[in-house]
């Protein structure tokens, strides 16, 4: 790694931040200087074993070498021309990704929640043009302790109130059910729903995994109803659960696809709204856009994502070496872990709230040089990069084991 680019300390720079950078996120008392791999390193040299990869941003491990060799080409060529032009990067890396996942057009946008608000956008307006529900009268189905974004439209229909609380008034036609639960997705859809949006698997709940037959029983129910079917595999998707995407556990191919965080690997952020023809293509010029959607940049990046993931080798990791993370997660259930959902390289760690809070627990793996993040109370998530060694996953799973100890 290079030499270090400030001679100031972390306590310094973590000072530095309070009174100029909202407070809107709690990091962990760590500050990341420089990356390679699995590992990154903090100003004054410590390296520490990434178990969160950007959550998801980062399957590929830091600075991957193909990556950054394309994005320095693309960088020595054009950067950014809005869509207000064609580019000579777009149309390659837009074949690629339909072809990838199954699917017929994309639209190119920069972030997971945009590419939430697109794909909330163009439901809507197939809803009105293609299912023909009245105006201004169509609704989306959601799933209780959801995670799409923070966007005031999101947070509308979001069950935490942390993200809502002093964010009203909230945008209406979304309806909210529990997660895994085909009879009331049902009951909730009718004649005015344009589609059902959920996670295959959800994230910040803390890697939820629904039972095996409900995406299909979505699906089926989706295509009876005459509705869209909406997958978010912004955080599951792109290798993370041991497949491509995580509807492929259940053979599920969805109406629309969103997808974000890796795709731009861990070095422009890069979403997408994917989808058949018939849906995407009730976008006309002027009813939606982005000025970075779609750049050469972006485009050249993830065109070289698709190229890794075509090969196989990160699902086959994701996969392999999930079977290496179940295990040594059962081997701790009863010494500090009370349970734990597991889906490739991709775990919810629930903590015995004895031993501490999850919190707590992030806090005393940074000590042993171990990088991962809480999320509600008790309950930690395991998401290393898909370039990870068994020996350093075991290794991160011998840290979590002395910390409950």
């Amino acid at each position: 790694m290079t030499a270090p680019v400030t001679t100031r300390s972390s306590a310094d720079l973590i000072r530095a931040e309070e009174p100029v950078v909202a407070h809107n996120y709690h990091p962990l008392p760590v500050v990341v200087a420089r990356a390679e791999g699995t590992w990154v390193e903090d100003v004054e040299g410590r390296r520490y074993l990434d178990m969160l990869a950007g959550y998801s941003a980062l399957n590929f491990g830091h600075r991957h070498p193909a990556l950054i060799e394309v994005a320095h080409r693309q960088l020595d060529r054009l950067t950014l021309t809005s869509r207000a032009f064609h580019n000579d990067r777009l149309a390659e890396f837009a074949e690629r990704l339909a072809a990838l996942t199954g699917l017929d057009m994309v639209l190119p946008m920069n972030t997971g929640a945009e590419a939430v608000e697109s794909g909330i956008k163009v439901a809507r307006k197939w809803a009105y043009e293609v299912k023909g529900v009245p105006a201004d009268r169509a609704t989306i189905v959601v799933a209780a302790e959801n995670f799409h974004g923070r966007t005031t439209t999101i947070v509308s229909f979001s069950t935490d109130e942390s993200a809502r609380q002093g964010f009203g008034p909230f945008t209406p036609g979304f309806r909210i059910v529990p997660y895994n639960d085909l009879a009331a997705l049902e009951a909730a859809v009718d004649e005015t729903t344009a589609a059902v949006l959920l996670e295959p698997i959800q994230g910040e709940a803390g890697v939820v995994i629904p039972d095996e037959g409900y995406l299909a029983g979505v699906r089926e129910l989706t295509r009876r109803k005459g509705c869209l079917f909406i997958a978010d595999e912004i955080q599951s998707g792109l290798g993370r659960t041991g497949r491509t995407l995580a509807v492929e556990h259940e053979g599920v191919v969805p109406d629309v696809l969103l997808l974000g965080k890796a795709l731009g690997g861990g070095i422009v952020p890069v979403s997408a709204v994917v989808a058949r023809r018939d849906v995407l293509g009730v976008l006309r010029p002027g009813e939606h856009g982005s000025t970075f959607g779609g750049n050469p940049l972006s485009a050249a990046v993830g065109t070289a994502v698709v190229d890794l993931l075509e090969t196989g080798e990160f699902q086959r990791r994701a996969a392999e070496l999930g079977v290496v993370l179940r295990g040594g997660l059962s081997a701790l259930l009863g010494k500090g872990v009370v349970g734990f959902r597991a889906r490739g390289l991709w775990a919810g760690v629930d903590i015995d709230p004895a031993v501490g809070t999850g919190r707590e627990i992030s806090q005393r793996l940074l000590r042993e040089g171990i990088l991962v993040k809480d999320t509600h109370g008790s309950t930690i998530r395991l998401a290393p990069p898909l370039t990870i060694t068994s020996e350093e996953l075991e290794g991160a799973l011998g840290a979590l084991e002395r910390v409950l100890t």
